[in-house]
């Protein structure tokens, strides 16, 4: 679902609502290096003090300092790191995330107006109306970025993919993903930003339609495993590897609360 408006890229759907250096709130204007830390959180997903104080050179004592006052505004919030497989001594690390007051500093405020249009729609069309909108606007996706994703073994078109969602806003990154339960290993495709999450979560048409894409766009299986939309920092998804296979047969995943555990997604 595209966004529009003076500041929205119309064919993009780009984030905008603050520049690169500006803080998200009411504070932009006078603290730039806060609003470097909070867009990196946004861009990056989970993420140490650290690894933040490093990508941006700032010494820990700078970056504890703009992580309190995000933390204090309610832009960020801590949790415990994931881990997989055997962790060593030690208590697990804390990492920051973006919270949703944070997130929509950074996007523009035209969810209510998608929603109530979407409502009316499922009102006077019913919810199959819904489903085929949703199959429809993906399907400029697809279009859009067949071309990039067409050749090459599966990790270079999962790369593909994630800057393909990148450049229309999505903050994706790629990259190998941990085996799923007694299955293969596969790729990882994270979406560190959703410009719609609001009306996903409403809406969960939208995610089903563009996981369905993401499958036959990568001719290969692919499971939603964490959802902005439904409260998580990031959209995280599984590509599952198919031996060669993976290169060109078209297989799509449908996304159901039932065979996922954080169901969800977004499409622009």
């Amino acid at each position: 679902m595209k966004k529009t408006g003076a500041a929205a890229d119309p064919a993009r759907g780009a984030v905008s609502a603050a520049p690169a250096g500006a803080a998200p709130g009411s504070g932009a204007s006078s603290a730039p290096t806060r609003g470097q830390v909070a867009r990196l959180i946004l861009e990056l997903g989970p993420s140490t003090a650290a690894t933040l104080g490093g990508r941006l050179g700032l010494t820990p004592a700078a970056i504890r300092r703009h992580l309190d006052n995000l933390l204090a505004e309610g832009l960020i919030e801590t949790r415990t790191a994931r881990t997989y497989g055997n962790r060593g001594r030690g208590r697990p690390a804390k990492v920051f995330v973006i919270t949703d007051a944070g997130r929509s500093a950074f996007e523009h405020a035209y969810d209510d107006l998608a929603s109530s249009a979407l409502r009316f729609l499922a009102e006077t069309a019913g919810p199959e109306a819904i489903a085929e909108f949703a199959r429809r606007q993906v399907s400029d996706l697809e279009r859009r970025y067949a071309p990039a994703v067409a050749r090459g073994e599966l990790a270079s078109r999962v790369q593909a993919l994630a800057e393909a969602l990148s450049a229309d806003g999505y903050a994706a990154s790629a990259g190998p993903a941990p085996a799923i339960g007694h299955g293969g290993s596969g790729e990882q495709l994270c979406q560190h930003h959703c410009p719609v999450a609001h009306v996903a979560a409403e809406f969960p048409q939208l995610c089903e339609a563009e996981t369905e894409a993401f499958g036959r766009l990568l001719g290969t299986p692919v499971q939603r495993l964490a959802t902005i939309a439904h409260g998580d920092g990031i959209c995280t998804t599984h590509v599952t590897s198919v031996g060669k296979a993976a290169k060109a047969e078209t297989v799509a995943v449908p996304v159901t609360t039932e065979n996922t555990p954080e169901s969800g997604g977004l499409l622009t």
